[in-house]
């Protein structure tokens, strides 16, 4: 059984749209969808630098156009589910159906500029836990004021807060952990902090009528899977103010039998967490058009 996964934020580098814009028709979609958001994708994803995509109302939707460029390269399949890391759950609905690729683009044009706009109101940041049990951290941030906004499984947790809450953490690490790694990102996603970007994407939902999911669709909420398009945009909504539950993601693709998981470009931070988490499981991560003949094999054999 096959499970095709997005990721989120923090996965994009420069320049690593410039491969797939070079795919037949690829660069006329991107340049639709750019026009439709009114944001030039093909020049974030080809030539600005890392700062520039770092962005949130930039990295978002870049982020959702690689995704759904890349699998939409791997021709007509059908993965047993569909899921997303954070802003990666807006790809997943465009793979399950729920919204199509220019409703997908829209909304998370909103969201990332939302989201921006929250960030901006208080200095915040996120960081990543490496090692350690996941109890005694969560219990650890919530000490220290923070909140445990990624639960990633693999021993992975991403704690997100004010930068003085942060760096009391650098100061003071709960027991087990290893290190502790800012990550490239401009706020504190999944936590309170979002609180305002949550009005804002609750109002642009409103213009949009989902379908219902075509493909099993696993929810990073709980790590359910939905099968109502309308509850699928609700949760797209709460999502950025709620912690990503990856970790409950991943015990569901368990119980569905996954045997193989594909992550979208820019893939390998989800691809990595599998490879920890779910032993025995092939995965294959979605860099350039080059992995494409790969991704088919695999596809071939579990989907």
């Amino acid at each position: 059984m096959l499970v095709l996964v997005a990721p989120g934020q923090g996965a994009q580098t420069p320049g690593f749209l410039t491969p797939w814009l070079e795919l037949p028709g690829a660069a006329d979609r991107v340049a639709a969808w750019s026009d439709a958001i009114g944001l030039d994708l093909a020049h974030y994803g080809t030539q600005a630098d890392a700062d520039a995509i770092r962005d949130t109302a930039v990295a978002q939707p870049l982020l959702v156009a690689a995704g759904i460029l890349s699998a939409a390269a791997l021709g007509d399949i059908s993965p047993g589910a569909v899921a997303g890391h954070s802003v990666g759950e807006i790809t997943a609905a465009a793979f399950a159906g729920v919204l199509d690729d220019t409703a997908a683009l829209t909304l998370v044009r909103k969201r990332g500029l939302a989201m921006a706009e929250a960030a901006a109101i208080t200095e915040t940041g996120m960081s990543a836990l490496l090692g350690g049990d996941p109890e005694t951290s969560v219990a650890h941030l919530e000490k220290l004021g923070l909140t445990p906004a990624n639960i990633n499984g693999a021993g992975q947790i991403v704690a997100a807060g004010t930068m003085e809450q942060l760096a009391a953490l650098n100061e003071d690490k709960p027991e087990g952990v290893r290190k502790v790694v800012p990550l490239k990102v401009a706020g504190a996603f999944h936590t309170h902090h979002m609180g305002p970007a949550v009005e804002k994407l609750a109002e642009a939902a409103k213009e949009l009528v989902p379908a219902d999911p075509k493909l099993t669709y696993v929810s990073n909420k709980d790590g359910r899977a939905v099968a109502a398009g309308a509850e699928v945009l609700e949760r797209l909504v709460g999502q950025v103010a709620n912690p990503v539950r990856w970790d409950l993601c991943m015990e569901t693709f368990k119980e569905l039998g996954v045997t193989a998981l594909i992550e979208a470009c820019p893939g390998g931070t989800l691809t990595g967490l599998a490879k920890r988490a779910l032993p025995g499981v092939q995965t294959l991560a979605l860099k350039t058009p080059d992995d494409l003949d790969a991704a088919r094999e695999l596809i071939a054999e579990h989907a």
